[in-house]
């Protein structure tokens, strides 16, 4: 790939429409200013001063926020938040964002899952993340909840050329990408072969059917090994890839951190590589910024090698947003390409 097919690509992006469904969570970045601590008069306990917010949709909204960063045109939020401020402002980072969420359903009776993460102003103003506080739900998704989603999914998939599906929580049918959910995904891929279904998971990577996947290494393994400890071997993570790109049927990522990612393409394996990061960087977001590039790339006709590539461009400029879920504009991705040419990853 050169300037010219990248800026092609890129282009592109204004005309794609892509899906996102999975868990939306709020990011709350909290800053505190440690030297105007005071201390509560009712219970004798330090009391941090806040002194600035940064709101910002997380998790699956992490991935919207790459999207919208990166130009693409229609971007659709799937899932569920709560009837509480959170939820309100998510929705409202979500708009700001130009990500529609007609179908973002409102329960109730469900929190909107947030990222409470305190951030420590230092003498020379730099920030230091403190103790982060969750807020989850920690009870199964309702059947109701489910459907709901579903009928959001028959709707708008023959609408989108892309659905990108990211599971978040940990705890199995808790999320939105419940097994039903999945199962559902699985049979809308089979029937609209032309649109392109792209799956992450924290925890449940292996249950994916007829989607494309993106472990990392450690994920592909354990999810053929469970119990496996350790870092594994490239060896053993391309075996445990094509076992999983054998379940799913459909082409594999596994993303290799400063490494890059390697693609399967269900007979053959490339390696897009990166190029080694410069200063401090903060990896909060990455897989997501990640996922962002490759997906807006296959959408707009790119190879299953070159969409990894500019994932790997997209990564390479989000990594270094300190203190914050970090985008990427089309522009820096131009600029940032030639760095990739210059050290031969192209």
């Amino acid at each position: 790939m050169d300037e010219a097919a990248l800026s092609r690509l890129l282009d592109a992006f204004a005309g794609a429409r892509i899906a996102v469904v999975g868990d939306f969570f709020l990011d709350k970045y909290l800053v505190v200013d440690p030297s105007i601590a005071e201390v509560s008069i009712e219970t004798d306990l330090e009391a941090h001063q806040i002194v600035g917010k940064r709101l910002s949709p997380g998790a699956a909204g992490t991935v919207t926020s790459n999207l919208a960063a990166l130009g693409v045109g229609t971007i659709h939020a799937v899932g569920l938040i709560g009837r509480d401020g959170e939820g309100f402002e998510l929705r409202e980072g979500l708009h700001a964002r130009g990500v529609t969420t007609g179908f973002l359903t409102e329960a109730p009776d469900r929190f909107t899952p947030t990222y409470t993460k305190p951030m420590a102003v230092q003498a020379d103003g730099s920030e230091v993340e403190m103790n982060r506080q969750d807020i989850k739900n920690r009870t199964r998704t309702p059947e109701a909840l489910e459907d709901a989603v579903i009928g959001d999914l028959r709707r708008v998939v023959p609408e989108v050329d892309a659905v990108i599906a990211l599971d978040q929580v940990q705890e199995r049918n808790f999320g939105v990408v419940t097994d039903r959910v999945r199962a559902e995904l699985a049979t809308l891929a089979r029937e609209h072969t032309d649109t392109v279904f792209f799956g992450d998971a924290r925890a449940h990577i292996a249950d994916f059917r007829n989607i494309i996947i993106k472990p990392n290494a450690f994920e592909a393994v354990s999810a053929i090994r469970p119990g496996y400890s350790g870092e594994p071997t490239l060896d053993l993570a391309r075996d445990c890839a094509e076992e999983l790109a054998r379940r799913t049927a459909r082409p594999l990522y596994v993303t290799l951190g400063p490494d890059g990612i390697l693609v399967f393409d269900g007979k053959d394996w490339s390696h897009a590589r990166t190029v080694p990061a410069e200063g401090p960087i903060d990896i909060v977001g990455a897989g997501d910024s990640t996922t962002a590039g490759i997906v807006s790339s296959l959408c707009s006709g790119a190879s299953l090698h070159d969409a990894a590539l500019i994932g790997n461009v997209v990564a390479s400029i989000t990594i270094q947003r300190i203190g914050t879920t970090g985008t990427a504009s089309p522009e820096e991705v131009r600029a940032r390409f030639g760095r990739f040419a210059a050290a031969g990853m192209v």
